[in-house]
């Protein structure tokens, strides 16, 4: 909430400097966003010191050689890593904010020259081109948009599930082939592992990537250049607020892990350790991977819905307007996405050669 509210001071701030002139505010927010970006070299700085710590604890707990004080040290160094994370990724979407509240002023002036080498203006091109909150068309690209950033989390999330679930098939399988991996007679093939990584990752792009692309053509071509415009006003004030909640999460869910493990709560081995295993289990996809996904999500949809805009008037108003035309674009892109969500669905995810026994019952 508190970090949600520091981005909307400062948009607003941004905004009140410049007097009442949307071009000068609208300056005024990129100008806000570029004195962000000057702090390049700590944002860096403390995104590179959490990995940087983390791998270091989790290469003193392997190699068994490191103990006493120096366990707790990094233990400390990690817990402090994921929290400059969490930071670095909140920064991150304050500048995505930014960038797309900017954005909003090139995608008005593209309808605007739209319009004009159409013809037409604002007021005689009718309702798909009503920019007010309370138009039900408007709130209804409100809505649409805000759902996209849902649907897209859930679809990072559950990539990386499919994918961790084929690694440990693969690790489970070695270890099964081959017994001596255990004894450390037999070196492991890791270059399997590393493969079904990066194999998974790129083919798990596909449908979110699509999403963030084709669901602006869909909403654009569909509804309009007004529900449009709601729909990226939903999908930045959503994604704002889910990306920073993933990353804050995530980031407290692995901490907590790490207070346990400590010696807290009944330390290692206990229930509350289970519990917090689990959940560090489902915030490392939170803080890593769906949180930081959000930011590139709002950029992409505000860019393609610059670059259509124009494309849009075209058949929306003037001698081209053509509704059919639109409306197939919209479906095609609406039958592209589900395509996409429904061959995602389809990927299984399996971590065992036989099923687990139930124990319900």
């Amino acid at each position: 909430m508190y970090t949600g509210l520091v981005i909307s001071a400062a948009v607003f701030g941004a905004f009140a400097l410049a007097t009442g002139s949307i071009t000068v505010a609208l300056f005024a927010v990129a100008l806000a966003g570029t004195g962000l970006l000057t702090t390049v070299g700590v944002i860096v700085a403390m995104d590179t010191f959490g990995p940087v710590s983390d791998n270091a604890q989790g290469i003193a707990e392997m190699s068994g050689d490191v103990e006493g004080d120096g366990v707790g040290i990094l233990t400390e160094l990690d817990a402090v890593g994921n929290t400059t994370k969490a930071i670095t990724k909140g920064i991150a979407i304050a500048t995505a904010v930014l960038a797309a509240t900017a954005l909003f002023g090139s995608y008005r002036d593209a309808i605007n020259q739209a319009l004009a080498e159409a013809g037409g203006t604002l007021a005689d091109a009718g309702t798909a081109f009503a920019f007010e909150v309370f138009a039900p068309n408007t709130l209804v690209g409100v809505i649409i948009g805000a759902s996209v950033v849902f649907m897209f989390s859930g679809l990072a999330i559950n990539a990386v599930t499919r994918a961790a679930g084929a690694i440990v098939f693969e690790v489970r399988r070695q270890f099964r082939e081959e017994p001596g991996i255990m004894e450390g007679t037999v070196r492991p093939n890791y270059a399997n592992v590393v493969d079904i990584c990066t194999r998974d990752s790129l083919r798990e792009l596909a449908t979110p990537g699509l999403l963030a692309i084709f669901a602006p053509i869909a909403v654009g071509f569909g509804l309009g250049v007004g529900p449009l415009a709601g729909y990226l006003a939903g999908a930045i004030a959503t994604g704002t607020l889910m990306a920073i909640f993933l990353a804050n999460s995530g980031g407290a869910w692995d901490n907590a892990k790490k207070l346990v493990e400590d010696g807290n709560h009944g330390g290692k081995n206990s229930p509350a350790h289970e519990a917090t295993i689990i959940g560090d289990t489902v915030g490392d996809p939170f803080k890593d991977t769906a949180g930081p996904a959000i930011n590139p999500l709002i950029k992409v949809m505000n860019l393609v819905s610059v670059l259509i805009a124009p494309a849009i008037v075209t058949f929306s108003v003037g001698d081209s307007a053509s509704t059919p035309i639109r409306i197939a674009i919209a479906l095609v892109a609406t039958a592209i996405i589900v395509a996409a969500v429904v061959v995602s669905k389809r990927r299984s995810t399996t971590i065992a050669g036989t099923p687990a026994e139930s124990t319900v019952g």
